[in-house]
């Protein structure tokens, strides 16, 4: 459109240099020349002139002799004796009018379409930065983009870890590919599959991988790009993307960020309330009116399933949801290996030590993590990337960049080194917790003066109430050591009493395991997979429950921090050695913390 606008204006100049040319022809080939008023009565006494043309503002005299290359003069002046004076030199003379066509056009229809055309290409420039191709008139039209067969450069070969996912969504490319084999016993393909899970466990790379693997058109948008500021324009556009999809059938409508458009009517406060419960009705009613037979399927994402419009989550509408969570040991190892094909890596590597370093990552984060490593192998100028990369690169992801231009005096050196060691030392002690892999004192990130790291020997998905007592006295064997050794307090285990807190509460409030409170759910998760920012709902218990679950959550808190304070009172001459070990290295790990466990008793 843009080389188009441009031959357009070009046109347009050299029209008007043509038209330009053939006025100074015509100025020319006339032989006029324009004199003074004055110069012209002194001509009509002196007798030179013949004859004499009134015009509108113009008089033109046609002189007796050529002078030269003159043969008429004009006078840019017109009085209103003139009859009388031409009369008096007894010259002959008419009345003309003068045709002002080419001049008004000159003057006045030029300049407008000259305004015009610059309006028409700044408003076509701002509609293309925006989305649209028309300008105004495409303001209800869908903004999604096509992908037709492999153009997306995604396959289910790029996707692991997922692999039940994966197996919903090869059948719907299956049924895309063949209906008619999948139809012979009557089913019918779903309307519409849900992807629910935490963000960066690539619910949008396999709606990529459809795409990839389907060799059928793919309707890609987000949510959100359905709301404008005009009323009505989210409902246009849901027709218009559904009109497309059924004109290209089959087909494939992915729509990134659902929870945008499908919020519960009735939550969306002030503001945008009815432009946006029109949208979600429109995306209803569109859903409940194509036939599934035609090869049309809807692909959503969210990690916001709880808020979702209840009416949009029957039967009927989406009739699948799937999970896509994150990814267990296995499925981290098929993802690093997914994504180690782009760097070279060193031949000792074990991905099954990288999968075991890095429980609780999601896809996003793995592929992070084998950047992060292969940038620190290149800052290093080395030829391969380690296990030593990965491990650091874990380290930078989980506690931050190191910060060892962060300058602690001595005291808080040796405080830091305790309080470190304390944390080791009571996770070595107690059963059923993880291995501690590093203890270091070097300072990370944004408030972390030190930090101790375990490494779990497999993924767990149940913990008993002893594991998680034993979790808590871990969390709190920092603050332990520095009252055992020092017998005072600071402010370094903040972070360490958040944790401690919430899972006292949940304890207490979720999981039913204080005796005192019943086998009770008084709290639900709110947003399982983003609980970082989960709300608090309105309590539904009375005060006098409300101190009960307070009482409880200090005497669970209690109970840990005395079994951390006991075991680092015993082994106290542990604690000093290895908080020494550790002010002299910064960093203890492997046989360093083997023999410093081999040197006490476990409890």
């Amino acid at each position: 459109m843009e080389k188009t606008t441009r031959f357009n204006l070009l046109y347009f100049m050299f029209a008007l240099f043509g038209l330009w040319m053939v006025q100074q022809w015509w100025q020319q080939a006339q032989s006029v020349e324009v004199v003074p008023y004055s110069q012209f009565e002194a001509m009509l006494a002196e007798g030179r002139i013949a004859q004499v043309t009134v015009g509108d503002s113009l008089i033109t005299g046609k002189l007796k002799v050529a002078d030269g290359s003159k043969t008429t003069v004009a006078a840019n002046r017109v009085e209103p004796d003139v009859a009388e004076r031409l009369s008096k030199y007894g010259v002959p003379y008419t009345r003309v009018h003068e045709p002002t066509i080419l001049r008004d056009i000159l003057s006045w229809v030029v300049p407008a379409l000259v305004f015009f055309g610059i309006w028409m290409l700044l408003a076509r420039r701002m509609a293309n930065q925006q989305g649209g191709l028309g300008g105004l008139m495409s303001i209800g039209k869908s903004r999604a983009k096509v992908y037709v067969e492999k153009s997306t450069g995604v396959t289910f070969a790029d996707v692991a870890g997922v692999d039940e996912a994966k197996a919903e969504l090869q059948e719907v490319v299956e049924f895309l590919k063949d209906p008619k084999r999948y139809g012979r016993l009557g089913a019918r393909i779903p309307k519409g599959i849900l992807l629910v899970g935490p963000p960066g466990t690539g619910k949008t790379l396999l709606a990529r991988a459809v795409a990839g693997e389907a060799g059928v058109a793919f309707f890609s948008i987000s949510g959100s790009e359905f709301v404008e500021m005009f009323v009505g324009v989210g409902a246009a556009r849901v027709r218009d993307l559904f009109e497309q999809a059924r004109e290209k059938a089959p087909a494939i409508i992915f729509i990134d960020e659902l929870d945008a458009l499908g919020r519960a009517r009735g939550s969306f406060g002030l503001g945008g309330h009815d432009e946006k419960e029109q949208t979600l009705n429109q995306l209803l009613a569109e859903l409940d009116g194509f036939d599934p037979s035609t090869g049309v399927v809807l692909l959503a994402a969210t990690n916001r399933p709880e808020i979702l419009d209840p009416a949009l989550l029957r039967a009927g509408r989406f009739d699948r949801q799937v999970l896509v969570d994150r990814p267990d040991k296995k499925g981290r190892i098929q993802i690093l290996q997914v994504h180690i094909t782009k760097i070279r890596l060193a031949p000792a590597v074990s991905l099954e030590q990288i999968a075991a370093l890095t429980p609780g990552f999601s896809g996003a984060d793995l592929a992070n993590l084998v950047n992060e490593a292969a940038l620190l192998a290149t800052r290093r100028s080395a030829d391969a990337v380690t296990l030593d990369d990965f491990t650091q690169a874990v380290e930078r992801i989980v506690a931050g960049l190191e910060k060892r231009n962060r300058v602690l005096n001595e005291q808080e050196r040796r405080v830091v080194a305790h309080h470190e060691m304390g944390h080791a030392l009571v996770a070595m002690a107690l059963p059923g917790t993880d291995p501690v892999h590093k203890v270091s004192i070097i300072p990370r990130g944004v408030g972390a003066l030190g930090y101790t790291i375990q490494r779990p020997t497999e993924d767990r998905f149940l913990m008993t109430r002893e594991e998680l007592e034993n979790k808590m006295a871990v969390l709190l064997g920092g603050r332990a050591a520095e009252q055992t050794v020092f017998g005072h307090l600071s402010t370094g285990a903040a972070d360490d009493l958040v944790k401690v807190t919430n899972i006292a509460r949940s304890m207490a409030t979720r999981y039913g395991m204080v005796e005192s409170l019943g086998n009770i759910a008084y709290e639900e998760e709110r947003q399982p997979y983003l609980p970082e920012i989960a709300p608090q709902g309105p309590r539904g218990y009375s005060e006098q429950t409300a101190h009960e679950i307070d009482v409880a959550e200090r005497e669970i808190v209690k109970a840990a921090y005395d079994k951390a304070l006991v075991i680092l009172t015993r082994e106290r001459p542990v604690l000093e050695r290895g908080a020494e070990l550790l002010l002299q290295k910064e960093t203890l790990t492997g046989d360093e913390l083997a023999d410093l466990r081999r040197s006490f008793r476990a409890a």
